[in-house]
Formats: C-alpha cells, structure tokens, sequence
C-alpha cells in the first residue's frame, strides 16, 4: 500500500516492494566482548544472491531504539527493496548491559567498530543459523549504514581514523574494513579539535576523526538544521565534515529544515525525532537506497534516476552536491 503521508518524495522513484521477514535474536559469541552480540536480521522474504547493509544505531535518549529494536523506518525499507539488514545492538546502548563506568563508556567505539568486523568473520555462520536467509547472500555486495555516533562507527569501517587525546592506546587508530563497499553516514558527527564545544573536548575526546584516510565509496546526509551545541560551536554545518574532508565522499545530500533524526529515521513516533517529516524521511530512506544500489552494481542507474526525480520535484526539501 502506498504511503499516503509522502507527497513530493513519491516522485524520486525505487523498485516495486517485497514482503519481508525478520528474525530476532541472533546471536554470536565475541571473545572479549561483555556479552555476545544480539542481532536482528530483516531481508526479502524471497531471492537469492542479496545484498548486505549492516546498521549501526546511535546513542540517543530512549531504551531501545539505540538496539537491534530501533530504526525500523531504515529497516523496513531497505528490506522491502532488496536488501539483508542485520543490525547489532552495540555496547553504548542501554540495554546492552555494559559497564557505565568502564573507560570505554558511554561510547565504547571501539568495540561498536569490532562488532561489524566479528559479523563479517561468522557470516557464513550467521547466514546457517538462519533458515529464512540460508543461502540467500551476497558476500561480495556489503555495505554499511550508520546514524549519528553510527555514522563515526561506519566511518571508521570505511577507513577514517581517530586519535583519542585522552587515550595512549587511541592514536591514529586505523580499524577500515575492505569487506565493506559502500557506505552512507546519516548526520554524523564532524571533526574533533577546536570543532568541539568545550563539553565535548572534556568529555567525549573520541570525538576526534580523521576523515582524509577515508577512502570507500561513501554518501554523507546531513539536515540543515541540525545543530547540537552540546558536541559542536559549529552548528549543522559539522556534520557535514565527512563529505567535505573525506576522499571517499562522493555526495552530499542536505535535507532543507532536517535536524538530527533525518525526518525519522530511528523510529516511527519516536522521541529522537526532532523533525519528524514523512516527505523528509521518504528522501533518506529513497536516496540511501538508491545510492548503496548504484555503488554495489556496477552501471546501476538507480542513484542517476533518483536524483532526477529529487531535483525535478522535491528540491525545495532536499538537494545533492557532488564532487
């Protein structure tokens, strides 16, 4: 059924949706790591050789939409188009059970980071533990998508860098996972240094990329309103860092009056929306798609297609910029 809450954004055009499945919880043992990783595995219900898109969920106030439970705006869609979703809860979520006062807390990125690269070591095992995608893979097509401290998650997995002050161990830390093709950042937090509030430079010095080793294919989207002087003096214009300092960045979508949640993408009816949009959530969730679809085929007209329809009929809400 279509949506009948999208008006402009019906126009940027995808492929006919699937029915989808979901299978929840997964689980893997992680060597080192507090507890296994917990997964939830969203795909068509039907076709082979799919596609993978890992999520990576951000820190946000609620208690379980920052978990394998969130995003189902991102999830839904990205299935019912065609792809695998296999999102983990990672160690910053409340309801992981992590240790609040361990010195890794509250972000724990670098374990939010070796959550992605132990599901792609057990992949094959994942996929056998689950019937309803059993076969049904592509190992060679993954890529990762990644919301607000997701974004510095997925980030580093396309080869930024980060140098914690705080940290001996942090220092210029390379963690770039080849496996990964393709990504997209969903307002991502920008660079560290004098870019931060004095908050942040106190207390969150992971906070501090590198974007110029930054080298996979990537689609940075960040709202235009999305000002969060609790981590940046900046304004909206930080989270538009990866596009601009990363040579991997390809483009740039800016969505018109969009603040941190994008138009919603962590949840419908969710606390974290601060701009909840139905056309603005239509344009993320449409353009991502269209993008990773482009990146991962090779002549793929569907980021061609789509941006197109975006400038011809919803450019007062959003637009791309290109290197």
């Amino acid at each position: 059924m279509m949506n009948k809450l999208i008006d402009k954004a019906r126009h940027i055009p995808v492929n006919s949706p699937v029915s989808t499945l979901s299978m929840n919880l997964v689980v893997i043992e992680a060597p080192g790591r507090p507890a296994p990783i917990e997964m939830r595995i969203t795909a068509p219900a039907e076709g082979r050789d799919l596609p993978i898109i890992l999520l990576s969920h951000g820190h946000g106030p609620s208690l379980y939409i920052p978990s394998k439970d969130g995003y189902g705006p991102l999830v839904d869609f990205y299935a019912a188009h065609g792809f695998v979703v296999i999102q983990p809860t990672h160690g910053n979520s409340k309801v992981a059970g992590f240790d609040p006062d361990a010195p890794e807390a509250p972000f724990f990125w670098r374990s939010r980071v070796e959550d992605f690269k132990t599901i792609l070591d057990h992949l094959t095992e994942i996929e056998a533990a689950c019937p309803m995608v059993a076969g049904r893979l592509d190992h060679d097509k993954v890529a990762a998508v990644g919301h607000s401290l997701g974004g510095q998650t997925v980030g580093m997995l396309l080869g930024a860098r980060l140098t914690d002050p705080k940290d001996p161990d942090a220092q210029d830390v390379n963690l770039i996972e080849p496996r990964i093709k393709a990504g997209v950042l969903l307002a991502a937090p920008g660079n560290g240094g004098d870019s931060l509030s004095d908050h942040a430079r106190e207390n969150y010095t992971a906070l501090n990329p590198d974007f110029a080793h930054l080298t996979t294919r990537t689609l940075v989207v960040a709202g235009d309103s999305d000002d969060s002087p609790h981590l940046t003096t900046r304004g909206a214009a930080w989270h538009t860092d990866p596009f601009y300092h990363a040579p991997g960045s390809e483009h740039l979508l800016t969505l018109v009056g969009g603040k941190h949640g994008l138009g919603g993408v962590a949840g419908y009816d969710a606390k974290e929306t601060d701009d909840e949009d139905p056309d603005r959530l239509a344009i993320t969730q449409r353009m991502s798609w269209a993008y990773l679809q482009s990146a991962l085929y090779g002549g793929d007209q569907a980021w061609v297609a789509a941006c197109d329809g975006l400038a011809s009929h919803a450019g007062e809400l959003a637009h791309v910029t290109s290197k």
